[in-house]
């Protein structure tokens, strides 16, 4: 899918002019050696995931998953789809406070929370021939290495004290795995690999995300076509359906289980040779021919290098902090699970593609940023774009909140799934920093592509936007406009005048003004008077707080995202944010701050502004600060710092490397306000004691 059309941007010398970095040692060095036997590592093309464990198959867990796989259950009794709000709330009115009622019946607010969700497509794991489950106590002498550079995946093992090999990979463009498969057990009958599928749900426990005790809630119509060599399976689950056609090579057999207990499980076996392959591919319309394991083997490897021979990359390899190495691996393998989970055709859910997480894997629109933002940075946007569509899809149901609440515009939603229906929570209409995210997408756009086509693209997406921004805030009896109710980033509460809202709704007002005039319009005066009558950012003993009315910031509410550190780091200098205060907030939130109770996130947030305010040392230190689980990169380069496998972690990282790598715009014209702007040495973010020796290339900086 998205693989099969990245940037054909050529590789330029690395930026320390000491020649082009050798992108094939940089990306092997991390290659991915894990032998847990359930650890799983996503295969992905940026639309579809195939998670392995050790046995390169999903033996003892791991989940095939997609963007465009969804299911919904059905509607509790006496319910009907006329009951469902299609913004996510029956309120009306302008919002006074935490959301009150979703739905008129009640019991559609769980529903709601946890319909639509992915569907685990379907799982391919060795058994026995007699049906009986592998057992870990069978598996020994586990060896394994997935191949960054080609997409392919060796495991090595024994079962019975007899070997077994198992190669696999993920097709580019088409949603499809290739299995090759060698051992004598699979000669002499002893082990099949099986197919099997679950009823969905967003039951997200392990090791397999679905009910497997529904057989007759769902079905698997088979057409069997043994003389092709391959096989069809219709899937229908409530309203959702989808496709599977299985392609064998000669001396392989495909049956179904002859049980109702086993109607929706098919296995490969082998005859008289010690090998089996196949692919099998899902889709949500009928498939025609598929390729073979060889050619989807070819295929995977010319994209995977296209991947790493193109766009942005770093070299740390020549430090001399011996730091270097998990620094890089974190960034190169960062680069491959946002590609492989986090490139298609929705925003990703906060775990990605490995499974259903505690949100039902809906999007929170708060966290698209830190799932695509870094794509503008890393000179690989096409692996962004058709995600940051959701805004024009979004786009009248965004209209008919707005509407629904008294305002102009519209308000993009919060926790949502393709239908762009707001989930049930108390924060879902306070929550506002996502509200101005659509504008930095643009303008990263527009700063690689700076033409009308562009401006045209997103024109009507600001407009509304910002329509909003203008309209929200309230104006008090002295003239000034507050941001009330609202809950800040660290969803510590509901309050007012937040200090990352006030100075993100300040940039956006700006870049909304902007954009008008570079289509050649005159500025709109609703937006410039809210703009320059919004509330000061709070400030207490010269430092950034929380809110107008959190004073304990540093004392009681230090832990959760460290908001005042987003006023100058994500967010360029802007008038009404003084340096030396955004200055002195980073070192008192780096002093004061209980890293251990934050969020994957909220370490590269950091180390943007650290970097931002000539701080680079901390900068690093904070990407790699040990913090437990929080600031965690686990051996196949996934971000742990969430309730689930966090891949906000890993998008944050990317920009806030790219940025101290490569740098941010010069300051702002005279008379602009603040006076923070990109030094001129090298790779800024990074210390320049000689302990970092930073190589770039290919690299854009960031607003």
């Amino acid at each position: 899918m998205v693989l099969g059309a990245l940037l054909n941007s050529a590789v330029l010398p690395a930026a320390d002019g000491n020649g082009a970095i050798d992108r094939h040692a940089l990306v092997t060095r991390h290659n991915v050696e894990w032998n847990d036997l359930h650890g799983q590592v996503p295969l992905g093309n940026g639309e579809f995931c195939f998670n392995a464990d050790a046995t390169g198959l999903q033996t003892f867990g791991g989940n095939t998953m997609s963007h465009w796989g969804w299911h919904s259950a059905p509607l509790p009794p006496g319910s009907t789809s006329a009951d469902i709000p299609p913004t996510g709330t029956v309120e009306k009115g302008r919002i006074k406070g935490p959301m009150r009622k979703a739905a008129e019946r009640g019991e559609l607010d769980g529903w709601m929370f946890r319909n639509p969700h992915p569907m685990n497509l379907g799982r391919l794991r060795l058994l026995r021939s007699t049906g009986a489950a592998l057992e870990p106590k069978d598996v020994g002498n586990v060896a394994r290495q997935y191949n960054l550079w080609t997409g392919a995946h060796t495991s090595r093992f024994d079962v019975d004290g007899q070997p077994v090999m198992v190669e696999t990979c993920v097709h580019p463009t088409l949603d499809l795995i290739a299995v090759r498969a060698e051992s004598p057990l699979l000669r002499d009958g002893v082990l099949v690999v099986a197919l099997d599928f679950p009823y969905p749900s967003a039951n997200n426990s392990a090791p397999w995300v679905g009910d497997w005790n529904r057989p007759g809630a769902h079905a698997s119509e088979l057409t069997l076509r043994a003389k092709e060599r391959h096989a069809d399976i219709q899937r229908a689950a409530d309203a959702a359906t989808y496709h599977v056609r299985v392609a064998w090579a000669e001396g392989c057999v495909f049956t179904q289980f002859q049980s109702a207990a086993w109607r929706h499980t098919f296995k490969l076996a082998g005859d008289n040779s010690v090998r089996l392959e196949f692919v099998c591919a899902f889709s949500s319309q009928p498939m025609d021919s598929l390729p073979t394991v060889k050619e989807t083997q070819m295929a995977a490897a010319a994209q995977w290098k296209q991947l790493w021979t193109t766009g942005g990359a770093i070299d740390l390899s020549q430090s001399k902090d011996p730091r270097w190495k998990e620094l890089e691996r974190r960034i190169v393998l960062s680069q491959y699970q946002m590609a492989a989970q986090s490139a298609g055709s929705w925003p990703s859910a906060e775990t990605g593609l490995m499974g259903v997480d505690f949100w039902s894997s809906q999007f929170h629109m708060e966290m698209v940023w830190w799932h695509l933002a870094h794509y503008g940075l890393w000179d690989r946007w096409p692996m962004a774009e058709r995600a940051l569509d959701c805004y024009r899809k979004f786009l009248p149901v965004a209209r008919q909140l707005a509407q629904q609440f008294d305002y102009r515009g519209a308000k993009w939603g919060k926790q949502v799934g393709p239908e762009g229906r707001t989930a049930p929570w108390d924060g879902s209409f306070v929550l506002h920093w996502q509200q101005p995210h659509p504008l930095f997408f643009a303008e990263l756009e527009y700063r690689l592509r700076p033409t009308q086509a562009t401006l045209e693209k997103w024109r009507e997406v600001i407009d509304a936007t910002a329509n909003y921004m203008a309209d929200f805030p309230v104006r008090d009896a002295q003239g000034l406009y507050h941001l009330a109710p609202i809950m800040p980033p660290s969803e510590q509460g509901i309050t007012r005048d937040t200090v990352f809202d006030l100075a993100y709704w300040r940039w956006g007002l700006d870049q909304t003004q902007r954009w008008r005039e570079r289509l050649g319009l005159e500025r709109e005066p609703r937006w410039d008077e809210v703009r320059r009558n919004l509330a000061p950012l709070p400030v207490v003993d010269d430092v950034f707080v929380h809110s107008a009315e959190w004073h304990d910031t540093y004392t009681k509410r230090a832990w959760e995202h460290p908001d005042p550190v987003g006023v100058l780091g994500m967010l360029p200098p802007m008038e009404g944010v003084d340096r030396e205060i955004a200055h002195r907030t980073v070192l008192k939130v780096w002093q004061t701050w209980d890293w251990k109770k934050c969020w994957g996130w909220d370490f590269p947030w950091m180390a943007m502004a650290a970097a931002r305010v000539g701080e680079p040392q901390i900068a690093v230190e904070a990407l790699l600060k040990d913090a437990a689980n929080k600031n965690h990169y686990d051996e196949r380069g996934v971000n742990t710092g969430g309730p689930c496998p966090y891949l906000p972690g890993n998008g944050g990282l990317l920009y806030a490397v790219a940025m101290m790598a490569a740098g941010w715009d010069p300051p702002p014209p005279q008379g602009f306000g603040a006076t923070s702007g990109a030094p001129t040495n090298r790779a800024p973010g990074f210390p320049s004691d000689g302990s970092w020796t930073v190589r770039w290339e290919g690299l854009k900086r960031a607003p």
